[in-house]
């Protein structure tokens, strides 16, 4: 009869893993949403820096209530997070630029494949490079909290996922 517990237990801890993966990508998503969102509006053009930066700070302290994280490991984290969104501005520019220049593409007479694979090119390659900061921020802000708040963190945010469905 434990064997049996036993193994009906390791499918939910590799789920249990697999959720923790899946959180860390969701708070990361969550946190470069409320950057999109606060460029999104009129193209980027009523981007509030000050605004977005309250929000970042906001987020992180949420994010980290769970850990006991210090005041100083909570503003090492916001500013390692509000500089690599600073660092994408110019990228979020970019994105603006070719959804222009996709929309150009398709409405002139003719439409030619080559300019609509170059703009998709385009932005894939500002894709990547935004992912490439995002992530280096990702793990500068990690090395700010120890192993345990690390731990802490994921626990707290998965139970708060599970209640969710």
């Amino acid at each position: 009869m434990e064997t049996t517990m036993t193994n009906n237990l390791e499918p939910i801890t590799s789920r249990r893993k697999s959720l923790t993966t899946v959180m860390a990508a969701l708070l990361a998503g969550s946190i470069a949403m409320t950057a999109g969102v606060a460029e999104a509006r009129s193209d980027g053009q009523a981007f509030d820096p000050g605004a977005f930066q309250q929000r970042i700070e906001k987020r992180v302290g949420k994010a980290l209530n769970a850990t006991d994280a210090t005041a100083e490991q909570k503003k090492k984290v916001t500013d390692i997070l509000q500089t690599a969104f600073k660092d994408m501005k110019p990228l979020n520019e970019k994105r603006v630029e070719a959804r222009k220049a996709l929309v150009a593409a398709m409405e002139a007479p003719t439409i030619d494949p080559a300019r609509i694979e170059a703009i998709r090119a385009e932005q894939m390659k500002a894709a990547d490079e935004a992912s490439r900061r995002f992530t280096r921020a990702l793990t500068d802000a990690g090395n700010v909290l120890s192993a345990a708040q690390r731990q802490a963190f994921f626990k707290s945010w998965g139970d708060h996922w599970a209640k969710r469905g």
